[in-house]
């Protein structure tokens, strides 16, 4: 199938098997491996995207179901100079360790804080339940966003 789709900015035609997985998709067709791919189940939350502004897990969205959307990956948020507020928040409150989460979990806060700019503790955690990390205990991530909360707008991404 021929589907069109807005990756980051930049509209993508691509002819594509209909039981592709956007995940596969961004990652060997497009060659954005920053959306990480873990567990074809959507219980670890690695591959998430933000698809017309939402988090998904993309290892259960087949590709053809962003045609005629928009797909944010980690690599839409670089604006080519200067980190977004949740990318510097996790690099100030040491919110990662080997990383393998960690595009997923900025892109759900990302898009967290644009709905709710002053979140609490507990609907921080809430926020980011979909998106396991087995290094860091999560303190930290929490200690990232609320850094985030704090320091910066979630609207200045990509600007």
């Amino acid at each position: 199938m021929r589907i069109n789709v807005n990756v980051n900015g930049a509209m993508l035609e691509a002819e594509v098997e209909p039981r592709l997985l956007l995940v596969h998709f961004i990652r060997e067709t497009l060659g954005l491996t920053g959306t990480h791919w873990g567990c074809d189940t959507s219980n670890c939350g690695a591959c998430t995207v933000l698809l017309d502004g939402e988090p998904v897990k993309s290892c259960t969205v087949l590709a053809v179901r962003a045609d005629s959307h928009e797909v944010t990956t980690i690599e839409g948020l670089w604006s080519g100079t200067d980190l977004t507020p949740v990318q510097e928040g996790f690099h100030v409150e040491h919110g990662l360790q080997c990383g393998f989460c960690t595009p997923g979990m900025i892109l759900t806060a990302t898009e967290f804080l644009e709905r709710n700019p002053d979140p609490t503790e507990a609907e921080i955690r809430e926020a980011i339940s979909g998106n396991l990390c087995r290094c860091t205990g999560y303190e930290n991530i929490v200690k990232a966003v609320q850094w985030a909360a704090r320091n910066g707008s979630a609207q200045e991404v990509g600007a």
